[in-house]
């Protein structure tokens, strides 16, 4: 996926020199978490807009670089892990650097989100489907052949939960047969997580329960 449309450059960024009550004006007429600070097209780190209200303001930048961050991403780096950075360092701006290292611009989070919920994966109709399974057995590879044996068309997978020896996975796919589907996870030892209505093994095992209930209550 493409993301070099995205790169933004009408935000300023700041050098060491730069006053701290600059980047407090630019804080208060710009809805951004961060400031990238950069010196002959090097990106020396980021200051936040919290940090940046405890300075002295008339001092410059240079004085408290101490409280710069320093995150990043190049014109290679995928939507996921752009999603990870931004979520990690808790920011709606994301410096892009390219080959040579030099800053060229910046991400803007809503952006990657939008770019993100255009994918077929977010976009296409289709059934999501949590499922469970140890994680020596688990496999992509698996789910994939399961859902395609099926006749159905996989949308994409995903890791939702992660605790110890049992991993919970989402499976989104498109199928005119969602229960064989449904069942051929079953089958492979698969435990299904989401109800669905057109899944005939728990109908049936809600009408024996209510038979059984109805039985002991004779």
């Amino acid at each position: 996926m493409n993301t070099t449309p995205y790169i933004l450059s009408d935000l300023k960024a700041l050098s060491l020199n730069d006053g701290v009550e600059k980047a407090i004006e630019i804080f208060r007429n710009q809805p951004i978490s961060h400031l990238p600070i950069v010196e002959n097209d090097q990106l020396i780190g980021l200051i936040s807009e919290s940090d940046i209200h405890a300075i002295d303001t008339d001092t410059i930048i240079r004085d408290s670089s101490h409280l710069l961050d320093t995150f990043f991403a190049d014109i290679t780096t995928d939507v996921l892990e752009l999603l990870k950075c931004f979520t990690i360092n808790e920011s709606n701006i994301l410096p892009v650097l390219n080959k040579k290292q030099q800053y060229i611009g910046y991400f803007e989070l809503n952006d990657i989100l939008e770019l993100c919920y255009n994918t077929p994966f977010l976009s296409e109709q289709g059934l999501t489907l949590i499922i469970e399974k140890a994680t020596k057995d688990f496999s992509f590879s698996e789910i994939s052949q399961i859902v395609e044996s099926n006749k159905a068309t996989l949308l994409g997978v995903f890791i939702t939960e992660h605790k110890g020896e049992i991993i919970q996975i989402g499976v989104k796919f498109h199928s005119e047969e969602i229960n064989e589907v449904i069942q051929s996870f079953r089958r492979y030892d698969y435990k299904v997580i989401t109800e669905h209505k057109d899944d005939y093994y728990l109908e049936t095992l809600k009408e024996r329960s209510d038979y059984l209930r109805k039985y002991l209550s004779i």
